[in-house]
């Protein structure tokens, strides 16, 4: 579990493939590499990742073919740019929202309109999950817990403060550059309850 606050920019040192479907990471991260041991989460890019060995400031992880096919690391190359972060620790301040790591899709960045301070930012919405985005709602975008500004039939729009800017990848993140999507899990807990107890009642 993480809160989308992210600890360290990173950076992708190799990416081996290991087989049709599956890659070996190897990310440099000296904060979150500075207690990491064999069996330990790492998000990258909002993707739980586990820890397969760490030495000198780099950890590597292995890479599914789910992974690859539902989330935007299938294009990682050596030299990108990446936001870090570690599980949460128990008794730890929740400063984002709760973050399984558990990618749902990929969006895009449509455009950024700056502003004195600060930008609105707008992203392409998946249709599967553009029922669990609301405004004022959170939403996790490559890894950053964000608050949802507006909200359209297929797109979103969050605003980026300066630290957000200056600290992870969405302040360098381009039109039509992908971003991994996780939506809240409270919304989908809501929707499958729901869902049954509806299902009860036609019953």
């Amino acid at each position: 579990m993480f809160t989308g606050i992210v600890e360290e920019l990173g950076e992708v040192v190799r990416v081996t493939e290991t087989g049709d479907d599956s890659a070996l990471v190897a990310v440099r991260g000296p904060l979150v590499t500075s207690d990491a041991r064999h069996g330990d989460s790492i998000a990258v890019n909002g993707v739980c990742l586990t820890v397969v060995d760490s030495a000198d400031g780099v950890f590597t992880a292995d890479v599914m073919g789910e992974t690859l096919r539902r989330s935007a690391l299938g294009a990682l190359r050596p030299g990108d740019r990446v936001n870090l972060e570690r599980a949460a620790a128990l008794g730890s301040r929740l400063g984002g929202h709760l973050v399984q790591g558990h990618v749902d899709g990929v969006g895009e960045l449509l455009d950024r309109t700056p502003a004195e301070k600060w930008e609105t930012v707008r992203f392409r919405l998946p249709t599967a999950l553009a029922r669990y985005v609301v405004e004022k709602g959170s939403i996790t975008v490559d890894g950053v817990s964000l608050t949802v500004a507006a909200v359209g039939d297929d797109w979103f729009a969050v605003g980026l403060i300066p630290t957000t800017l200056a600290l992870t990848t969405l302040g360098v993140k381009k039109p039509g550059d992908p971003v991994n999507l996780e939506v809240d899990v409270l919304a989908k807990y809501v929707e499958r309850l729901l869902g049954d107890r509806l299902a009860g009642d036609a019953r």
